[in-house]
Formats: structure tokens, sequence, C-alpha cells
């Protein structure tokens, strides 16, 4: 029987290649790990942000927290306030940050 011969050479170029297509599958299958829908549900977003703020002694009560997230104004310590909206504005940027490493 003869030893097969394949049509193609193999180059340094396609070496490089299967590299880099092995290593974005590890990347891709590191992700299918992770919870099917990261993204935290609106009233878990709530609750979440404010325990989190309440434990640091955060003023605002939790319909205010609420309310804030809803992107409406309310009345209190600008640093409490503040503290809402910088967790809030990290969560939507992981979010999509995890939606864009989906799709990759």
């Amino acid at each position: 029987m003869e030893k097969y011969k394949s049509p193609f050479d193999a180059t340094l170029e396609m070496s490089e290649l299967v590299i880099s297509i092995s290593e974005k599958i590890g990347k891709i299958n590191s992700f299918s790990d992770l919870s099917k829908d990261p993204i935290l549900g609106k009233a878990n977003r709530v609750k979440s942000i404010y325990s989190s703020c309440a434990i640091e002694a955060n003023s605002l009560s939790f319909e205010q927290v609420s309310e804030l997230i809803n992107g409406k104004k309310v009345i209190g310590p600008q640093k409490d306030i503040f503290e809402i909206k910088m967790p809030l504005k990290l969560i939507i940027i992981l979010s999509q940050l995890i939606l864009l490493m989906k799709m990759i």
C-alpha cells in the first residue's frame, strides 16, 4: 500500500493560522463555563446595588435607588447618589463587554 501524500505543503503561515484559531476557540470555550445569562435582571440589579451600598452606610432608600436606576432624579446626598450611579455604570459596561466577547 502506498504512503499517503497530502496535496498541500505545510507552511509557517498555516501553522500560525492554526495556532491563532486554536487560541480563539480556547477563549470562547472558557466563556461557555459562565452562566448563560450573566446580565442581572433589573430587579436583581436594584437589590444588588442597594445592598452593596447599604453596607457602606449609604443613606438612600430602596425606592430612591430604584428610581435612580430607572433614570429618575432623587433628593439625597450627592456622595450617596454617586455611590449608586458608579456600580450601575460598571454593570452596564461589563454587560456590554460580555456581549462583545460572545461575538468573538
